[in-house]
């Protein structure tokens, strides 16, 4: 991005989304109670950011005749996406990076994003998601007594004592964990979720290159495998299960937002993927959601508000995705029409195109982003020619 607005002499403007960041709107009350909350929705966010552009045109000098570019990665590139399709007379496109607009309803199966992630390991190391899918079973055997409760918790270095309660809970981060790892597979050392190594997937398999051994040394395995993700700086002298990320990256929001309007379904069979069955169960994920915060999630909002796959009619987005990121089974992988493009990055994980450049960055990052700027270009050529025509 910073690259980029260089190139294209571009300034560029971060907006914080609304009840993330600072940006609370009833300040300390703002997760109080449904009257506070019913204000956080994507539609909002959306109008906010028109505002801000209206804004910003106003007050700063030589901006009100120049053309605007929606970019985003993850949900802020769904957002950009959506940005285009509901104010295409605000930006002139959007650059949609890693953005998972496709994975509600059943527009994608909800088997396709543990498969990626489980397609990460199992070609970054002989045996590795192989290992992961029989270490399940060894957590089960293991935490059958209340002596093996305590030779896991030991052995993982958990910083709280396992009860056979949380071995649910315990699963769920390291199923967490290796979906993290995943979507920061980078090409060179980052800080994006926790401090990683480069390839940090190819790192973790070398620790879980022989699934037929010992239950104890399996678990002995994936400690020095979570240990790469966990304590790669070597400061950390327990792991704690209640957390899978160094900084919080909004999750109060996101996780209101998931049981609203971004309900996106996920499931695993065992047989595609390394992780334990589980089907997706939308009266329990409805009643969980009613429990902690007392609403019902929408699943069909979205498409409804966005046009699920049917959005033809849109000009002027390019959708990028990374193969190696677990997101892109929920993105657009193939062009549309000539102006709703694809660009896929055989080597990249989640938004790999939108960080600085890097000189480990494979060629084919090299190229998106090469192919991102020239439509950049001919969005902002297409302004220019139509204003010129109007005066």
């Amino acid at each position: 991005m910073w690259d980029v607005a260089e190139e294209l002499k571009a300034m560029l403007v971060f907006a914080e989304h609304r009840y993330y960041g600072e940006s609370l709107p009833f300040g300390d009350n703002s997760f109080k109670d449904l009257r506070h909350l019913n204000f956080l929705t994507s539609e909002q966010a959306l109008a906010d950011f028109a505002e801000l552009i209206k804004h910003l045109k106003r007050t700063i000098p030589g901006t009100e005749n120049q053309p605007v570019i929606a970019l985003g990665g993850s949900y802020g590139g769904m957002l950009a996406a959506w940005f285009r399709m509901k104010y295409p007379h605000m930006v002139v496109g959007a650059l949609a990076a890693s953005a998972p607009i496709w994975q509600f309803e059943d527009l994608v199966p909800c088997g396709v994003f543990m498969k990626i992630v489980t397609t990460d390991f199992r070609k970054s190391g002989p045996n590795c998601s192989e290992s992961i899918r029989k270490s399940w079973d060894a957590i089960n055997r293991l935490s059958n007594t209340g002596h093996g409760l305590l030779w896991l918790t030991e052995i993982l270095h958990l910083c709280s004592p396992l009860t056979s309660q949380a071995i649910q809970h315990l699963k769920d981060w390291l199923s967490e964990t290796w979906v993290n790892l995943a979507m920061v597979d980078y090409p060179y050392a980052s800080g994006f979720l926790q401090p990683l190594p480069a390839w940090p997937i190819k790192v973790v398999c070398q620790y879980l290159k022989n699934p037929n051994v010992s239950d104890s040394l399996m678990l002995q395995n994936i400690f020095q495998a979570l240990n790469v993700y966990y304590n790669y700086s070597g400061q950390v002298k327990c792991l704690n299960i209640s957390e899978t990320t160094t900084s919080s990256l909004g999750s109060l929001g996101w996780s209101y937002q998931a049981c609203t309007e971004m309900v996106m379904p996920f499931c695993t069979n065992g047989i595609d993927d390394m992780f334990e069955p589980h089907s997706w169960d939308m009266k329990k994920f409805s009643d969980d959601c009613f429990q902690q915060w007392g609403v019902r999630p929408r699943p069909s909002w979205i498409t409804t508000m966005y046009g699920g796959k049917n959005i033809s009619s849109h000009t002027n987005i390019v959708f990028s995705n990374g193969d190696l990121d677990p997101w892109s089974g929920g993105g657009v992988t193939e062009d549309i029409t000539d102006t709703l493009v694809a660009v896929t990055i055989p080597e990249g994980a989640h938004h790999l195109d939108l960080r600085a450049r890097n000189a480990l960055d494979p060629k084919s990052v090299l190229l998106a982003r090469s192919l991102e700027v020239k439509h950049m270009k001919k969005w902002i050529g297409d302004f220019h020619d139509s204003a010129g025509k109007q005066h």
